[in-house]
Order: structure tokens, then sequence, then C-alpha cells
């Protein structure tokens, strides 16, 4: 059993489970925590009473890292599903629902997408030509707005693709990677002339919707606690974690890493034979430049969008009649400032079951590209997501009480040439023994995809620090794809 040192930079979600897998191989783990808390984007506080994500709110079921972890922790008992999944699309001056049959907003039944009316009758005669339209010549990389366009029309564009991939993303079509970010619509595209095709062959491919359980889980506190569960987890394999401590500097010795601490004034030097970088590209940038320059160049390049999350809890009164979606999402055509609306009340049965007196409602703010939108005071964002609820749901009360979130750089953008250029930072990184990198820049925003990555880098160094790290320097072993990660 390794007693080596490994210290891992981030006490986000990747980062802590990172450390957990190193402490619970053996190796003696250090986490470095810039912040005053752990958890990154999960975070979870009470408005109204009830536990209210201010963060992610959901992790996807279908993919297994996420409720493994949970289950790994002891708690799989405890996970909760959505009362309801079905979702609508404010398009047209009005709520409509979201059609059967689509993947990413790129629909296969024509039947449900006309009964929709989601799209204009214009917009609607020009997706049936993808089915006769000669194949569309695609060699590398290439945006999701100009290869989704060019099969079916700019409007299946605007206003089914771009809401839901600006749930995720907050960014822009135009700029988003067809690979990076629909991983599998991009290889079943290769085999297809017709995109209607292509999506209809991954849902045959798919389970049946019975057979597959729900899509989505949740922690009943809110998924803000688990960061919380996995941290007590490193603790008690004998893991150590300090918060308010950054990390300025980290360079190469002879024998492993050195990470210098804290304020310049006081600076601490800390040694470790392996590190694990899991911040954002930003910092991980900053870490890595002088020994790995070009893994540095490469994390600069990823930009990252802001967003707000407003969060209101109202009088079950307050609405002349009971929401019976989880929410609606806005695209960016319509113009309204609001972008996503869930209704937390009706989505999770926990939390309605803890007052059913009251609806707590969350409403985003912020796509890419609009950060002035965001440079507003938190009653002028409250004012707007209050506005949206007035018109599309009649609202006709002040909320009894509500919070604003702001998380200025929050998402990733997976722009187009975004596989390419993290397979160039992991070629670098793999270059250099005893570094890794994980976490939401690399290969999916939601929560498996980060747990998938951060195994991958604890494996890697576990492997490095007992002596067979000669071996894994040439593979990753990190290729998940966003497309399924959505939370």
């Amino acid at each position: 059993m390794s007693t080596s040192h490994v210290v891992v930079v981030g006490a986000g979600i990747a980062g802590l489970a990172a450390a957990r897998l190193l402490a619970r191989g053996g190796a003696r783990v250090t986490v470095l925590e810039g912040s005053p808390r752990i958890g990154g984007k999960l975070q979870v506080s009470e408005v109204g009473g009830l536990p209210v994500d201010e963060g992610a709110e959901a992790m996807l079921a279908r993919r297994p890292e996420g409720l493994d972890l949970v289950r790994d922790l002891g708690h799989a008992g405890a996970l909760v599903h959505p009362g309801t999944t079905s979702s609508a699309i404010f398009s047209h001056g009005a709520l409509r629902r979201l059609p059967q049959g689509q993947v990413m907003g790129i629909p296969s039944d024509l039947r449900a997408l006309a009964a929709s009316h989601v799209l204009s009758p214009a917009g609607l005669a020009r997706v049936p030509l993808d089915l006769v339209l000669p194949e569309t010549p695609r060699g590398g990389d290439v945006s999701v707005a100009d290869f989704i366009g060019a099969r079916m029309g700019r409007e299946v564009v605007d206003r089914l693709v771009e809401p839901l991939l600006g749930g995720v993303y907050a960014g822009r079509v135009e700029e988003l990677s067809l690979e990076a970010t629909m991983p599998s619509v991009a290889a079943a595209a290769r085999s297809h002339r017709s995109l209607i095709a292509a999506v209809r062959g991954i849902r045959a491919a798919g389970p049946a919707p019975a057979a597959a359980g729900p899509v989505f889980a949740t922690l009943p506190g809110g998924l803000g606690t688990l960061p919380h569960l996995v941290a007590e987890d490193v603790t008690a394999a004998g893991g150590t974690i300090r918060t308010g401590t950054m990390v300025r500097e980290l360079r190469r010795r002879p024998d492993g890493w050195r990470l210098t601490l804290g304020p310049a004034r006081a600076p601490e030097a800390l040694d470790a034979d392996a590190v694990v970088v899991a911040v954002p590209a930003a910092p991980a940038a900053r870490l890595l430049a002088a020994d790995v320059p070009a893994a540095a160049r490469e994390l600069e390049r990823i930009d990252y969008a802001s967003m707000a999350l407003i969060t209101l809890v109202y009088a079950a009164s307050a609405f002349p009649r009971l929401p019976r979606g989880s929410g609606y999402l806005v695209p960016a055509v319509e113009r309204r400032e609001v972008k996503a609306v869930t209704f937390s009340s009706v989505k999770w049965p926990h939390l309605r079951d803890r007052d059913p007196g009251v609806i707590a409602v969350r409403c985003s703010i912020g796509r890419y590209g609009e950060e002035h939108t965001l440079q507003r005071s938190d009653d002028d964002l409250k004012a707007a997501a209050m506005t949206e609820l007035a018109a599309t749901c009649g609202v006709s009360e002040l909320p009894l009480e509500s919070r604003v979130t702001r998380w200025g750089g929050g998402l990733p953008q997976y722009n187009v040439g975004h596989v390419d250029r993290v397979a160039r930072i992991r070629a670098a990184v793999t270059r250099q023994p005893g570094l890794a990198v994980a976490g939401a820049a690399y290969d999916g925003l939601g929560i498996p995809a980060c747990i998938a990555g951060a195994r991958a880098a604890a494996t890697r160094m576990l492997e490095f620090v007992n002596g067979r790290g000669e071996s894994s320097h040439g593979s990753d072993g990190q290729g998940e794809q966003a497309e399924s990660t959505r939370s």
C-alpha cells in the first residue's frame, strides 16, 4: 500500500471524487480549495424553508458514475427522482410542449413536431427536406448551428436545439462544437445521409422509456449535500481538506512537485509525489504555465459563460393553476431575459411534500456574450424573473422569499475544436509523471462526467505512486463526452 502524498487542487465534485479514490487506494491525500467552502457549483441553501439547490439540482440517472458514488457512500436508499420531466418551450408567444421523439432538440417524429406548434409553418415545411437533401460534407468538427441548420433549417436550430443546449452550456450554437456537445449525434450522422434518420437510429438503439428508469436523480436535502458526503468519506479514509487555501504556483521538482500556497507575503511550500489539478480552465492554465506550457495555452482558449439563478418561493395561491410540467425553456430568438424556468416544487415531489402550501421556482438568466444582462442589482434580476412568471403563468402575488445566486464564469464553452483541444491538453499533461487534470472543462459538465474524469485521474495517479506510472502515461482513459451528462 502506497504512502505517497498526492495533492488535489480544487474541492469541487471532481476534486473530491478523485481525493476519495486516492485516499481509499492508500495514498496520503491533501485537498486544497481556494474558496471558503467545498463543492464548487454544487451548493444548497434554504429558501422559504425549502432546501433548493443554488447550482446543479440533479444528475443523470441513466449514466452510472453519479449513482455509483452515492451507493458507495451508503446513501443509495435516499435518492429521489422527479415526479415529472415533461417540459415546454416558449415559442411564438406561447408555451408549447417539447415534441416527442427529439434528441437534444433534433426532431425525429415529424407529426409530433407539427403538433407541438414550436415552429412556424415555413420552418416546419423546411424540416423534411433533410430526408432528400444530399449528404452535408463534414470534414473535421463543425458548429451545431452550421450542421443542423444545413440539414433541417435555421428554425429548428433557434427554437429547439439552442434552448436545450443553452440550458446546459449557456452558449451560442454558432460556436458550440457538434462533436463535443452531441457526440452520439455526430457519430450517427457520419453513417446516415439524413439527420432525421440518424436521430431515429439513436432512439431505436436506446432502451425503451419504461425500461430505462428515471432520467434524473438527486438527494432529499439537495444535490449540494453530495460534496459534503464525499468530503466526510475522504477524511474518514485519512485525507485532509483545507479550504481558504489558494495554490499560487505549481512547479516540478526532481522527486515530484512543489506547490506554493497562501499569500505572497507569507508563502507556504507543500511537496507532493503527484498532483491532480481539478480547477476551472483559467486557474489550471496559470498553475501549468511554467512546466506544461502547451497544456496551459490550450486551457487559456476555453471560454466560460456567466449566469444567475433566481429562486422564488410563492404561496401556492399565487398560481391560478398549478404548473403541470417540470418547467420550460426560452429560445434566445424570443429576446426575453429569462432563458429557463424550473418549477422545483412540481418537479421534485419531496419538496412539494415538505410544504404543499408553497411553490419554489428557479429562473435562469445569462448567456455567453451577454454578461451585461447580469450587471444589474439582485433586485433587478428578481424583478425580471417575477415579470416572466406573471406573463407566462399568471402569477399575481409577490414571492414569500427569494434568493439570487450568481455564477460568474461558471460554465465552460465546448466550442468548435474542443475535443481536439482536450486531447492536446491531456497529451501534454500525461507526459509529466505524476500529474493529471479533471473537471468540467474537459469531457462533460454533468456530475457523472466529472466523476468519470476524476476516477480516471485518480487511477492514473495511484498507478504512478505505486510504481506503475510509466505504463500509464501514454493513455488518459478519459474519453467520455458531454452529451450524456446533462443534469
